[in-house]
């Protein structure tokens, strides 16, 4: 190019406090991505519950209680402590995981443990090629075609706020749905996935029959383990789409998480209400999002979009219909396919930051 035509980007309309406060946000983003991998190292070789159980430790005990090389182990450290995931204090040499870092990384069963989001951004890394080839054809990527372990990371990331949330507030915002279970009741959790949802539903109500149904089989084998191992006997599984499962006469259908994911969640939703008795409910939790793009421009729409993007979108597309609602679909756009189905009454019963649920009914 001639010397005439290069252009120094100094003279240009740039602002460069702008540019620099950019640079800024992309360097904390690139150190977010950059973490992914060592906090999954983390969890995997137990570095979180380790320092959660005991405390603060020099880099050589934590590698003598863990089995971890020392040297690798010092600089996952480091960078611990340089993303203000671990306190370390100079004086002693010790890194310590403050109880609210231990929230996010060690108490599973913290409203905000967030391991498995970790394991979701893995699995989109992995699943980069399969939906980049999808962008030029339009077509999808099935669920069970999904790289990685997909179905098990979207497991562990809805578990925590199905464990804090569902039997103790999400029910009982039902009308008269709590006092219904605990007598004796038929559920369907369609779209069940790993049945965390159902064995916490089963668990707690003893006296209700529960059956879930799910499209992929080998989440459906991961369910009856679950089931097992939680010595839960009034919950069953099967494989079904939310269009063709079989029974009927239920009190109460779920999809948590799910109906956004499906090719045809009109045609989900007309199925859904033919299975219900006429004064059944139909509980639908959904990601928490606006009805307009502007009104999800955060930081909890950022993820959903990304997870719509790479896991949500294609897994419709790959179905019949390809409706591709996307995680963000927004109340409004939800409320429409609900009705579609034949529900009149439709209503936002509760909420989380990361949660909407709906319930609907005849």
């Amino acid at each position: 190019m001639p010397p005439e035509h290069l252009h120094d980007w100094r003279s240009s309309m740039l602002d460069e406090a702008k540019l620099n406060q950019f640079v800024g946000q992309m360097l904390g983003d690139l150190g977010g991505a950059s973490s992914v991998a060592l906090v999954r190292i983390g969890d995997a070789l137990g570095l979180y519950r380790t320092l959660h159980a005991k405390g603060a430790m020099t880099c050589a005990a934590l590698a003598a209680q863990t089995g971890a090389h020392p040297r690798y182990l010092r600089e996952w450290l480091s960078h611990q402590a340089a993303s203000n995931y671990l306190a370390y204090d100079p004086a002693t040499e010790t890194f310590a995981l403050p109880p609210e870092q231990a929230m996010v990384f060690a108490v599973e069963d913290s409203p905000v443990y967030l391991m498995g989001a970790f394991d979701l951004m893995a699995a989109s890394l992995d699943n980069q090629a399969k939906v980049q080839a999808a962008f030029k054809t339009g077509g999808g990527v099935a669920w069970g075609d999904q790289a990685g372990c997909l179905f098990c990371a979207v497991a562990r990331f809805f578990r925590p706020g199905y464990h804090n949330h569902l039997v103790s507030q999400w029910l009982p915002a039902l009308d008269g749905m709590s006092a219904r279970l605990e007598r004796g009741a038929k559920v369907a959790d369609v779209g069940c996935g790993h049945g965390w949802s159902t064995v916490l539903m089963a668990k707690a109500f003893p006296a209700t029959e529960f059956v879930g149904y799910d499209f992929h089989p080998g989440s459906i084998e991961d369910a009856r383990a679950h089931a097992r191992a939680h010595g839960v006997a009034n919950a069953r599984f099967e494989v079904a789409t939310a269009q063709d499962f079989p029974e009927a006469d239920f009190d109460m259908v779920t999809c948590f998480d799910c109906l956004h994911d499906m090719g045809d969640p009109a045609g989900a939703a007309a199925h859904i209400r033919r299975s219900l008795k006429d004064d059944g409910t139909w509980l639908v939790i959904e990601p928490m999002a606006g009805d307009r793009l502007e009104h999800n421009l955060n930081p909890v729409g950022r993820l959903y979009y990304a997870a719509s993007t790479m896991i949500c979108v294609p897994t419709s597309l790959s179905q019949e219909v390809g409706a591709a609602l996307g995680a963000q679909a927004g109340e409004a756009k939800l409320r429409e396919i609900i009705g579609s189905g034949g529900f009149s009454r439709i209503r936002r019963a509760a909420e989380t930051p990361f949660s909407m649920v709906l319930e609907a009914r005849p």
